[in-house]
């Protein structure tokens, strides 16, 4: 790991192999492991950052992962070059962007396969419930600023809309018995994992890491995809993660994905995560986390395949349906702005 002092823009970088068991059974590295690599670089420069002045000591805390798109495989054996720097201070935030390099050591060949924007909210030590004031960074120029400011307000806008629109109702999502249903369903490929939050788990505080939350609700999406398509899944992009509330040691979380949209080659599926606090059973169970992943499907060489259509079942899978292909046609339009622009 190599590490920058100057001020204006803190950065690190972070390097690490990849093994067999980041990746998937034809080698492909799981969506999963790279977002949590992304996340612990977050944590990283956002808590240095915010312990480099005087007062109570503190954790960054993950809030938000922008829209974050898989741009190239990566393959068991290459390296993976995490990278990380500090763009956007606001009173109580911190914006972290993150690029990924896959790098082949034989051929030496380097890719740029991952680009993120991450949201970190710094918890004293002492009290969970106390949110740290963040020393400003430098700018390089007042627009520069200004473009950060502009981020904060639009991310700070979507974050408050999609808790509301969550709300606090629990929405299970049943293991039905595949027998009994039909093939490309939204019944027979939903999927859920239950797992019991433990101390490798969390941070300092005793709150489960952003990256363990992400690499289990890529797991449960990728089962889905796979249970659609009986193919080989790879992830092709996260839609902007939301971290409603903590999840605490000692919680059992659920975490279920359905799939919601499939164009020709790419297949939408919603995760999200509620936490049920087991030793604090009189507080409930509640929603922690949202995301929409987006999957593609891949034949023995890595070329994208066809994806089956969904089958929809009532007017609630079909208001699904239209809004994931409304989400879809609209990142469609934004990839080919960014595509001329870059012309």
């Amino acid at each position: 790991m190599s590490i920058s002092n100057a001020q204006a823009t803190p950065s690190i970088q972070i390097c690490r192999i990849m093994r067999p068991d980041d990746a998937n059974i034809v080698g492909n590295v799981h969506g999963g492991t790279i977002l949590k690599m992304i996340e612990e670089a977050g944590c990283i420069i956002g808590t240095r950052h915010c312990n480099s002045q005087t007062g109570d000591r503190c954790v960054a805390a993950l809030a938000r992962v922008e829209r974050t798109d898989f741009l190239y495989p990566m393959f068991i054996g290459e390296v993976a070059h995490v990278s990380a720097e500090i763009t956007y201070t606001s009173k109580n935030s911190v914006e972290v962007q993150v690029n990924v390099l896959s790098e082949n050591i034989v051929t030496g060949t380097k890719k740029l396969t991952n680009k993120a924007t991450l949201w970190y909210v710094p918890l004293s030590l002492q009290n969970v419930d106390k949110i740290i004031e963040v020393p400003p960074i430098e700018y390089s120029s007042p627009e520069q600023e200004e473009a950060g400011k502009k981020r904060y307000e639009a991310q700070k806008l979507e974050r408050t809309e999609t808790k509301e629109r969550n709300g606090e109702i629990i929405m299970s999502v049943s293991l039905p018995d595949r027998q009994t249903k039909e093939p490309y369903t939204v019944a027979f490929s939903q999927s859920s994992l239950i797992h019991l939050v433990g101390p490798s788990d969390c941070t300092l505080h005793g709150f489960v890491h952003g990256g363990v939350t992400m690499k289990l609700m890529d797991e449960v999406a990728g089962i889905v995809a796979a249970r659609h398509c009986k193919t080989n899944i790879v992830t092709a992009s996260v839609d902007a993660i939301n971290f409603h509330r903590k999840i605490k040691k000692g919680c059992v979380i659920t975490v279920s994905g359905r799939m919601t949209f499939t164009s020709n080659k790419s297949m939408e599926i919603e995760v999200f995560v509620d936490a049920d606090p087991l030793v604090e059973a009189e507080k409930g169970k509640y929603r922690a986390v949202t995301a929409f992943f987006t999957y593609i499907s891949l034949d023995k060489e890595n070329k994208p395949l066809p994806v089956p259509p969904l089958k929809l079942e009532g007017e609630e899978e079909q208001k699904r349906f239209e809004e994931g292909k409304a989400r879809y046609l609209q990142n469609k339009a934004k990839r080919l702005t960014d595509k001329e622009r870059q012309q």
